[in-house]
């Protein structure tokens, strides 16, 4: 079990970002999207400052967001890389699990990916996902690697958004087809 005060705060900067992000589209009328709180048991607590100082994670979280985009249901999970090769133990079977059901109930579901070093911004499509996903599942590589990934979906910064994950949404969407 992992405690949160080892792991849970990774990627927190990534998440400020989103959340400011997420606050943008919503003043804007362009999106509702919330952060999904991930469940916690609170094990030591400094009453003084009434904090958390140690807690265990309740149960497998599905995905870091969820929402809806113009009448469309979103979700995504948020993850950062500081290398050029992402694992995709930074994953889990359940997330795979529920993005897919999350898709045949006519959603859309990606990973947001911050590489840090490179100081940027990809919107990981459930497909090319998946297609890792079951590479690794047939024994192939654990990981995939940044020249894998497809170009159009390095998220290009503009004056509003921090993370415009809007722009990569909407070339995934005319990629599909007809919604």
């Amino acid at each position: 079990m992992a405690t949160w005060n080892s792991r849970g705060l990774r990627g927190s900067a990534l998440e400020e970002f989103i959340n400011r992000t997420n606050e943008k589209y919503l003043e804007n009328g362009l999106a509702l999207i919330q952060k999904i709180p991930t469940p916690i048991t609170p094990i030591r607590i400094d009453k003084e400052n009434r904090q958390i100082t140690l807690a265990y994670f309740d149960q497998k979280s599905t995905v870091d967001y969820i929402g809806a985009v113009q009448g469309i249901p979103v979700c995504f999970d948020a993850k950062e890389c500081h290398t050029d090769t992402f694992p995709l133990a930074n994953i889990h079977a359940h997330q795979i699990a529920f993005m897919e059901d999350f898709e045949k109930q006519g959603g859309i579901s990606f990973v947001l990916i911050a590489y840090t070093k490179r100081e940027e911004y990809y919107y990981l499509t459930f497909s090319l996902l998946k297609r890792f996903w079951q590479r690794k599942e047939e024994g192939g590589r654990k990981s995939f690697r940044y020249e894998e990934l497809e170009p159009e979906f390095f998220l290009q910064r503009d004056g509003g958004a921090l993370v415009p994950y809007l722009e990569g949404m909407k070339q995934d969407l005319e990629r599909r087809g007809p919604f």
